[in-house]
């Protein structure tokens, strides 16, 4: 275990702010994702972090807060806090109370807006796990030229959607000349098991096709409108079945938030130069297994059509439940990134134990402790981990264990 550093009573944006009562806040933390992240922070937060729990059952908080003293005693003091997704008093007052919210409950497109309705309106930071698009296409049109007003950052996929992504192509553009075109391709590997809230958050974005186009086209009308004219271009095309020499595998395209969470970094960010592309893709070794997994994901978009059975399927692996330790400890993640750009290639990778749940937990907790502590760049409204963190939450999740590093300049 790493040796927790002692907060700092420094310049005003790390400083503790006098009209909150609390650093951090947790809502969430009696289901399996939130339990692992309560467990990391009680093992890693800085010492004189002042965090609690929130959550509608208190019997099943203070459960939650009893097994974490079993990783530091003094978490018996950690405080209880009434929340609930269906009151918006509740979550209005929690915003109110701490400098920044972290929310493990989803489905985000059926819990999680009234915590970032609250959040924009206090100036409150919040993290959360989604990576579900139309949730985020939501929030953005309903709520970021509020919580840009009020100086909220609302940075959502702060799990393994999308900080490996996001960072790991900001870490590589990094290492390419700004001023002239990029070109990316990120591919990911990755052993795991899909817990249930997963699960029943893939099938209900699968099932919800309608709302998140529609979602997007608001979106793009206000960004259209809040961003101007500008020279710059960004895509994210999803790319074709093609073999890579640089990952010894197929690609197989994948049509998941973690481009669109790059392609939004590319936009703000002159790093990412005038010209910026990138593709996304899983690398599968074997030409019979990269043609039968488009097959499959499209026979579960169809069935996720039907209501019961969507419901079954959702019942294959309850909310709230997720691997045992033993099974975690065997999972792990790569990214491998492959940039070009400027006359030079560079080829990166991010890696990484269990991606759904120690990792995800791990890279949460850090973005919220990043919020909270570290010197960064002003920025409110929604905004992605490579634009509110950078470097900061790079330095953070080496320090965690997640390895980012160059394979070839």
């Amino acid at each position: 275990m790493r040796k927790r550093p002692t907060v700092a009573s420094g310049a005003p944006d790390q400083a503790r702010s006098p009209d909150r009562e609390f650093d951090l806040v947790l809502f969430g933390a009696t289901g399996f994702t939130g339990g692992l992240t309560a467990e990391y922070l009680a093992a890693h937060a800085p010492r004189g972090c002042r965090w609690a729990l929130a959550g509608r059952d208190r019997t099943r908080l203070a459960a939650v807060r009893e097994r974490l003293t079993a990783i530091d005693p003094a978490c018996a003091d950690v405080p209880l806090l009434p929340a609930d997704a269906t009151d918006q008093d509740s979550l209005r007052e929690l915003a109110r109370r701490t400098r920044v919210a972290i929310t493990t409950v989803g489905p985000y497109v059926v819990h999680g807006e009234p915590l970032v309705a609250a959040c924009a309106e206090a100036g409150t930071d919040y993290v959360d796990l989604t990576g579900e698009p139309e949730f985020i296409d939501r929030m953005f049109t309903a709520y970021h030229e509020a919580a840009v007003a009020s100086g909220a950052r609302i940075v959502h996929a702060c799990g393994f959607d999308s900080v490996p992504h996001d960072l790991g192509a900001y870490y590589t553009v990094g290492l390419l000349p700004s001023d002239t075109p990029i070109r990316l391709d990120g591919y990911v590997r990755a052993k795991g098991t899909v817990s249930g809230g997963t699960l029943a958050s893939a099938l209900m974005a699968f099932a919800r096709r309608r709302q998140t186009a529609d979602a997007a086209r608001a979106r793009r009308g206000l960004e259209r409108r809040l961003a101007g004219p500008t020279e710059r271009r960004v895509r994210t095309p999803l790319g074709r079945l093609r073999r890579i020499r640089a990952a010894g595998a197929w690609a197989v395209p994948l049509p998941t938030v973690d481009p669109v969470i790059v392609g939004r970094s590319a936009r703000a960010l002159d790093r990412y130069g005038p010209d910026f592309r990138y593709r996304h893709a899983a690398a599968v070794r074997w030409l019979p297994v990269a043609l039968a997994a488009p097959a499959a994901a499209a026979v579960l978009f169809v069935l996720a059509q039907v209501g019961p059975i969507r419901r079954a399927l959702s019942n294959l692996r309850r909310p709230g439940t997720g691997p045992d330790a033993r099974t975690r400890e065997r999972s792990w993640f790569t990214v491998r990134f492959v940039g070009e750009g400027g006359g030079r290639r560079v080829v990166t990778e991010v890696s990484g134990g269990d991606p759904g749940y120690g990792e995800t937990a791990k890279m949460l907790a850090e973005s919220a402790l990043c919020l909270a502590f570290d010197p960064l760049p002003r920025t409110s409204g929604q905004v992605t981990t490579a634009v509110a963190m950078g470097d900061a939450l790079l330095a953070r999740l080496r320090a965690a264990d997640i390895t980012f590093h160059t394979l070839e300049p």
